[in-house]
């Protein structure tokens, strides 16, 4: 089972014991978080649920492994013939998750068993017995 969830302002299409690197979350490493924003919830190979724009009673629960940053960027403006320039770094703050479990809408649940058939006690009418 997959799901495509929304957090930060971007989407992830994830899998349960799945490795993600989003922004930053709140919390410490070994929480559990929930991400409510489900966007489609899908079997491989199989129909997906897509929302409008979110799926009802879908949500990814997931652990933080860790809170990390990431590679510095640069960011460099010149304008030529000026000797104008300006020189900025930029590292984002990210969350490494690990997704524990994907609940979908029609999420499965324990099979009831069978009830036995009820056997007709009468015979139909236009029967008779010889």
């Amino acid at each position: 089972m997959y799901a495509v969830v929304q957090t930060g302002g971007k989407q992830y299409r994830v899998a349960k014991d799945e490795v993600v690197i989003v922004e930053r979350l709140a919390g410490e490493a070994g929480d559990k978080i929930s991400l409510d924003q489900v966007l489609m919830v899908g079997e491989t190979g199989g129909a997906a649920s897509v929302g409008a724009p979110l799926v009802d009673k879908a949500s990814v629960t997931a652990e933080i492994i860790e809170q990390t940053r990431g590679d510095k960027i640069i960011v460099f403006k010149k304008q030529r013939r000026q000797n104008h320039r300006r020189k900025y770094g930029h590292r984002q703050d990210l969350t490494v998750l690990r997704v524990t479990d994907i609940k979908g809408p029609g999420a499965k649940k324990a099979a009831k068993k069978a009830e036995p058939a009820v056997e007709a006690e009468a015979a139909p009418a236009g029967e008779s017995e010889a």
